[in-house]
């Protein structure tokens, strides 16, 4: 499968392009700028592109630019996704003297984004930090996904299975996508506050 991360130039998408090379993915790096894109991807030994390139010869199309940007980026590059399935991995996070919090928004980015595509959007691996997905091991946490079209949501599990080397969990319909944005903001406070890279992690699955 080949797979499109779209603004995936910053540190979650660089580590995120190299777990998916090394599970087998045929990954292309997309930024703005061609030539930034090449010189992100060549290290890694992935593909570089366009983002209106990337996005055009994608099985599976990765959101990776940062949240204040993801919708916008989404609503631009439209055509090229087409009806290509989106998985969208941003957070909108407020970040205050109390602590970081989630974005006050109605609706999730996710959600939003789903509105200005054809494609259907699913949501997912907001628990994943760059900092454990870049590590030596595969993260020893759960992956989260939601959606509503079945079909791009088991794309974006088996992603998210292959990953990490927890499990991939169906957390249901996208607007369940709110509360995992909003859960990464409780991550980030919990990891600043003991000073690790805290994950996730579902009990009693079988």
């Amino acid at each position: 499968m080949r797979i499109a991360l779209l603004g995936g130039t910053g540190s979650f998408g660089k580590a995120l392009a190299v777990r998916l090379r090394d599970a087998g993915y045929d990954v292309v790096l997309g930024s703005r700028d061609a030539a930034r894109a090449a010189e992100a991807a060549a290290p890694l030994g992935v593909e570089g592109a366009t983002n209106e390139e990337a996005a055009r010869v994608a099985d599976l199309v990765v959101l990776a630019t940062k949240a204040g940007a993801a919708v916008e980026t989404a609503r631009s590059l439209r055509g090229a996704i087409g009806s290509t399935p989106v998985l969208c991995v941003a957070s909108e996070l407020r970040f205050t003297p109390q602590g970081v919090l989630p974005t006050e928004e109605a609706t999730s980015c996710a959600e939003r984004m789903q509105a200005v595509l054809d494609a259907p959007v699913v949501a997912g691996l907001h628990s994943l930090a760059a900092a454990t997905l870049g590590g030596e091991e595969p993260p020893d946490e759960d992956a989260l996904v939601c959606g509503d079209d079945q079909a791009a949501k088991g794309l974006a599990l088996e992603l998210a299975e292959r990953v990490t080397n927890g499990r991939a969990v169906d957390a249901g319909p996208l607007a369940s996508a709110r509360a995992l944005e909003g859960m990464t903001a409780v991550i980030v406070n919990v990891n600043k506050r003991y000073r690790t890279h805290a994950g996730l992690r579902i009990t009693g699955l079988r």
